[in-house]
């Protein structure tokens, strides 16, 4: 197959979603196929480019977003036609990668692509309406507020601590734990620097465990043990050593029998695709609550849903390729198409 490899673009993801481009485009090609790097601010990648930037680490701070471009520039110049490509994989995380746009504009050009569609996509992005689909499944999740909201309504209906976040960003960027009354304000300003919309949620202490989903079954349970605090953050996600991320989870059967099935059920919920990542806290009590859901989990080396796949028996270069050919049967069987 003739697959391009979108990445890069404006997030504050973008160091990740690099570091997914350069795994998945090694494990194509590893497999055969006729792969391009096309990075969404800058278009094609000639080879030296590919291993100049290939070769950068994530820094343990996400980087600022003065020195890139978004995806119209790669629709109008990337000196690439997608429309030679059987599809485009996204290696994309956050931004307009993530939240429908992009989905959104290769439905229109009839492109196959990997992940989610537009709406799943959009849904998943904005926490607040999947938090909503997630109890109308009857999944529980954290209760929570939205900014602006004044501290003593935070006390009096959900507590403290709490945990303050964008409402649409991914990779923990932007996120805060607030113990305090007086700290709730700056962790607000901060979160709003990342998303015009704020979400103060109640903390769940306990174990975070997370579930891949993969063309409609979950696959091995992982949990995730941050070396730097009780919230598994931008820094312990991306910097060797700083988290123990272990798979199969040690939990139950029946435990992992049940979170498997709230993955699942919020998969459906929000209409997703071929693949996604759902992330839960387990309380003391062993009850678990359902954060969110990545729409385009990371690809890169230390990923979690690779690693979950390969608790599964499932390869990584086999992972890519079973996303590729999900792609393809959707975008055939889509009436568009027809």
């Amino acid at each position: 197959m003739r697959i391009a490899v979108l990445f890069g673009g404006a997030s504050d993801e973008r160091d990740v979603s690099a570091a997914s481009a350069a795994q998945v485009i090694e494990a194509l090609r590893e497999r055969g196929h006729d792969v391009v790097a096309v990075d969404a601010g800058r278009g094609r990648l000639s080879a030296s480019d590919e291993r100049k930037l290939f070769a950068r680490r994530i820094d343990r701070l996400p980087p600022g977003r003065d020195a890139a471009r978004d995806l119209p520039d790669v629709v109008g110049n990337s000196g690439l036609s997608v429309k030679e490509m059987d599809l485009v994989f996204l290696a994309l995380h956050g931004g307009s990668g993530e939240n429908g746009t992009v989905q959104s504009l290769l439905d229109l050009a009839g492109i196959a692509y990997t992940g989610s569609g537009r709406l799943g996509s959009a849904l998943a992005w904005d926490k607040d309406v999947a938090k909503r689909l997630f109890r109308s499944a009857g999944v529980p999740t954290p209760d929570w507020l939205m900014a602006p909201v004044e501290a003593d309504v935070v006390e009096a209906a959900i507590g403290f601590p709490v945990i303050v976040k964008p409402n649409g960003q991914g990779s923990t960027v932007g996120l805060t734990l607030v113990e305090s009354v007086d700290e709730l304000q700056p962790a607000i300003e901060h979160a709003a620097r990342f998303d015009s919309e704020v979400m103060i949620e109640r903390f769940v202490d306990g174990r975070e465990l997370t579930v891949g989903i993969l063309e409609g079954q979950a696959l091995a349970v992982g949990e995730i043990r941050s070396a730097t605090g009780p919230v598994f953050d931008y820094t312990a996600k991306y910097t060797a050593g700083e988290a123990e991320e272990i798979f199969p989870a040690d939990i139950t059967a029946a435990q992992a029998s049940r979170i498997q099935a709230l993955a699942l059920d919020v998969h459906e919920a929000l209409k997703l695709d071929d693949y996604s990542r759902v992330d839960f806290r387990m309380d003391a009590a062993g009850d678990f609550w359902c954060l969110e859901v990545n729409t385009l989990p990371g690809l890169s080396s230390g990923s979690l849903l690779p690693q979950a796949a390969a608790a599964s028996g499932i390869a990584f270069p086999e992972l890519c390729e079973r996303l590729c050919a999900a792609a393809l049967r959707r975008r055939s069987a889509s009436p568009s198409s027809a």
